[in-house]
């Protein structure tokens, strides 16, 4: 598969996700007690699948093969993808503390922010980089984007690892959508 659709196909389950932590700090904020075992799987979710697969192959292979091109501006919104990034998993970091330490308010805040971090995000990467992809990656770069890809999936996150990911996001959208 090529490689930025690989990557727009992941930003769905991503998109779905930003939905349940929307939905389950609503919850919180009108008085419910926070699911910590519900809120513990959607951060184990975005670390694993977000952070380690997702952004692991596009810092660990797709941004490197774009900062090659040498492209200026290109390189600009590749610099602020990665810091965007860096700032997201501040927020997810922040959202462990807040789960461990059963705080509603600091989880809110957090989940909030990430939630707006991201969506912009998202679309910036659909809408502008992988567009400039297509159009500045030679075909055999992109062939070895996928291999690439293929190889994050099976040694970073593990075998059949991505098809329990998806579990758990589709089970916490039963829950809280």
């Amino acid at each position: 598969m090529k490689p930025t659709i690989d990557l727009t196909q992941e930003h769905g389950p991503v998109k779905l996700m930003l939905k349940i932590l929307e939905k389950a700090s609503e919850k919180m904020e009108a008085g419910e007690t926070m699911n910590r075992e519900n809120m513990e799987k959607a951060i184990s979710f975005i670390r694993e699948f977000a952070e380690k697969c997702h952004h692991g192959k596009e810092e660990q292979l797709l941004f490197p093969a774009i900062r090659e091109n040498n492209i200026p501006e290109e390189i600009v919104l590749v610099d602020a993808l990665t810091e965007e990034h860096v700032m997201g998993r501040s927020y997810v970091k922040n959202m462990v503390e807040a789960v461990a330490e059963n705080n509603s308010a600091k989880f809110i805040g957090n989940a909030r922010a990430y939630i707006a971090l991201l969506n912009p995000h998202i679309d910036k990467e659909n809408q502008t980089l992988f567009p400039m992809v297509e159009k500045s990656l030679s075909e055999e770069k992109q062939k070895e984007l996928e291999v690439g890809f293929l190889e994050i999936e099976k040694n970073v996150i593990g075998e059949g690892r991505h098809e329990e990911l998806h579990s758990i996001v589709y089970k916490l959208k039963e829950a809280y959508l």
